[in-house]
């Protein structure tokens, strides 16, 4: 069993940056570097979307709403992952969750909650206009 925790997340304004982090542990034998981490986000009544993913291949995707915006970064010496956001916008407001999977992925399959199997509690983002 993996578990993975989210920190970082906090109050800002809009057109400011943010740094979450997320520190895996107990990856079940494996390499920490055999599974694919990532991050989604989430807002009341909506179901969990995308935001991007560094794949165990050392591949990086983003969701198209990031637009160069956000940059996802592994250390693979301390088992984290962290994600850089610039130029928040009021519309970033979300809880954000990490993730981890140890599937390989398919035909950009990497964008679907359902891929991944473990799941932090999150951490949330607020961006004031």
């Amino acid at each position: 069993q993996v578990q993975v925790a989210e920190s970082g997340g906090k109050l800002v304004q809009a057109g400011g940056s943010l740094r979450l982090s997320c520190a895996a542990s107990g990856t079940s034998g494996r390499p920490y570097t055999s599974y694919s981490m990532g991050w989604f986000r989430q807002t009341p009544g909506k179901e969990r979307e995308f935001v991007a993913v560094a794949s165990w291949t050392g591949s990086t995707y983003y969701a198209d709403f990031v637009k160069g915006r956000f940059t996802i970064s592994r250390d693979h010496v301390k088992n984290t992952l962290d994600l850089l956001m610039n130029n928040l916008e009021p519309d970033d407001t979300a809880m954000y969750y990490c993730t981890a999977t140890a599937r390989a992925f398919s035909a950009g399959s990497y964008v679907r909650a359902s891929e991944y199997d473990f799941w932090g509690q999150g951490t949330q983002v607020t961006v004031s206009s």
